[in-house]
């Protein structure tokens, strides 16, 4: 029997029941090619910097689940993160996550803009609900994030008393994600193909993370210049050895042999 737990939501009760196996996703689609690469690489910062472990969910047009008044409700932001989720079995693959019954609730949910019609700021309160009333009201989900990816503008929200309020970024103009531990930020550069604005992580200390791409770069230039070091080294104690050489040749033709040039054995 599957298990039912029962919150309210305003007026009216909210249950969070795992969605039956023949149950029919919405297979709606991508609307901007460059959404999944952006989810992706902000997935694949923590991963290179080993920051996700078995239990946490990260994810890119997932569908989270919820029973609405008798509805069922599926909305796929473009970036999600659930801190714990419990283990399936074995050979069976995740396609679809529902709150309570299955772990955690999300800690951090993102949309990324899009030309159709401004929908992440919706706040339809009847079905199928607008994305940000699912995500206030009826999920909870602490932290709400907005994207802009051709003008960088990023919007962070957190739930207070109930409500989404605007996250004051610090002075660096990056947010801090307490569920993460770690601050959320815009960067400007190429990667994948593409130029433009991305969303990236820093840790407390302010210090950016590195794609993977980026840590073989730098690993790459690091043994070059420890390659130059060693080469300049090498220079240096060939240029020493000619020096020796010469004033051991002034030495002798000074009149002083080889055995007086010798140090003298300890008594």
């Amino acid at each position: 029997m599957t298990e039912t737990i029962v919150a309210e939501v305003t007026d009216y009760p909210v249950t969070w029941e795992k969605l039956p196996s023949d149950f029919e996703l919405p297979d709606d689609p991508v609307e901007n090619l460059e959404h999944p690469t952006l989810a992706g690489d902000l997935r694949e910062l923590l991963l290179a910097a080993d920051l996700v472990t078995d239990s946490v969910v990260i994810a890119s047009n997932f569908g989270i689940c919820a029973r609405v008044a008798g509805k069922t409700v599926v909305k796929a932001p473009d970036w999600v993160y659930i801190p714990f989720v419990k283990p399936l079995p074995a050979d069976t693959i995740r396609k679809s996550y529902t709150p309570y019954a299955e772990g955690d609730l999300p800690s951090a949910v993102m949309e990324f803009l899009s030309d159709k019609d401004n929908g992440e700021y919706s706040v339809k309160p009847t079905h199928p609900y607008g994305k940000w009333w699912f995500y206030e009201q009826i999920l909870k989900v602490p932290r709400y994030v907005i994207f802009d990816p051709p003008s960088g503008r990023v919007e962070v929200y957190q739930l207070k008393s109930g409500r989404y309020s605007p996250q004051i970024p610090d002075a660096n103009e990056r947010y801090w994600i307490p569920s993460i531990d770690l601050f959320l930020g815009v960067w400007q550069g190429s990667k994948d193909g593409r130029t433009g604005y991305w969303l990236r992580w820093w840790d407390s200390d302010g210090n950016m993370l590195l794609w993977r791409s980026e840590k073989l770069a730098l690993d790459r230039q690091q043994l070059e210049q420890q390659r130059k070091q060693l080469e300049q080294q090498g220079k240096q104690l060939e240029q020493q050895g000619k020096q020796l050489t010469r004033l051991l040749e002034l030495l002798r033709r000074a009149g002083i042999s080889d055995e007086e040039l010798e140090e003298p054995e300890e008594r």
